[in-house]
């Protein structure tokens, strides 16, 4: 069984994600995930782990144990001795074990990817293989990387060649990937998510937003997003975001809509950026949670003409296709 699966772990700065893929079928056999991301483990280990002189590697270890037994529980398999691939924010300084970022230009195969295995031992009884991150001299990614490498190689099994463009990948820290051929050449970072979030959880706009997530969105809403992407033109972002506040004192939109109306300006702000790029091809790698929004604000901005959409369940294979591939490679070294 061992050198037909491998177990897949995006671990995110807030979110958690575990799968067991079966090679021979490309098949994903189940999952589990939950918010247990890096930063609320590496709160824990602070305020718990440490005091009891736990290093913060075996604290990482014992929560990742969990959530394999988990699995293991829900498919009714034993999984031990099944190598675990982690990519994200578990490689960085507040995660399992630091690894060095990789440089620029980064080759889309993969094949610089700095790795670190560590071995099985009998209280954790799978080879973990960490997944390093790339910078440039003023940005870095986590994570990021990894998907890409799997999309590129989607993309090229379905003959699909992008030459020069630019990648969205939508998220808490939402990225712009520039490419150019076969190389990764430059990528910028835009706090989108997180801004969201602070600003809807944590500041003076807390009270004028509801939170709660809705399936399907009304015509009514998107009127009310399509709004807020034209409002981040205007003024400083600084200045726009206080709208949401004055919108909830007149009676303007009710809470929810008010929500969707911050997400505009946000998501505006962040894609306005691409308004400069000149008529560089444009493809859109999102998940279904963020994809329509951001389709609507390409197309306010008149960006749509040269955009690529995939779709989100290629995106969503992308980051188990790349630990794969890099699983393959096995480019690592033995801590």
């Amino acid at each position: 069984m061992n050198n037909s699966f491998f177990i897949g772990c995006d671990w995110g700065t807030s979110t958690f994600r575990l799968r067991l893929f079966n090679i021979s079928k490309q098949k994903i056999e189940g999952e589990i995930s939950n918010s247990d991301g890096v930063a609320s483990t590496f709160g824990l280990w602070q305020a718990q782990g440490r005091k009891h002189l736990i290093s913060k590697e075996q604290f990482f270890r014992q929560k990742l144990k969990i959530n394999v037994d988990a699995l293991a529980e829900l498919l009714q398999i034993n999984l031990d001795g099944i190598p675990i691939v982690i990519s994200g924010m578990a490689s960085s300084s507040i995660g399992m074990h630091e690894v060095i970022y990789a440089d620029l230009p980064f080759p889309l195969d993969g094949s610089n990817v700095a790795t670190v295995k560590i071995v099985a031992d009998n209280d954790f009884k799978n080879d973990i293989i960490l997944i390093s991150g790339v910078k440039t001299s003023n940005d870095v990614m986590r994570g990021e990387e990894t998907q890409l490498v799997g999309l590129m190689s989607l993309l090229e099994q379905d003959k699909i060649l992008p030459g020069k463009a630019v990648l969205i990948f939508p998220g808490t820290h939402s990225k712009h990937v520039y490419i150019d051929g076969t190389r990764m050449t430059d990528f910028q970072t835009f706090m989108t998510g997180e801004m969201y979030g602070l600003l809807s959880q944590h500041s003076i706009l807390a009270d004028s937003v509801d939170n709660k997530k809705t399936e399907m969105l009304t015509e009514e809403d998107m009127n009310i997003f399509k709004k807020s992407i034209h409002a981040s033109s205007s003024s400083s972002l600084l200045h726009n975001i206080f709208s949401v506040r004055t919108n909830q004192l007149f009676g303007v939109v009710d809470k929810h809509q008010n929500g969707i109306y911050l997400s505009g300006l946000l998501i505006g702000s962040e894609l306005r950026s691409l308004l400069n790029q000149g008529s560089m091809t444009i493809i859109l790698c999102s998940g279904n949670n963020l994809h329509d929004f951001y389709k609507v604000g390409l197309e306010e901005l008149g960006l749509i003409h040269r955009t690529t959409i995939l779709e989100s369940k290629l995106v969503d294979s992308a980051a188990i296709a790349g630990q794969l591939l890099i699983l393959d490679k096995n480019h690592h070294q033995v801590k």
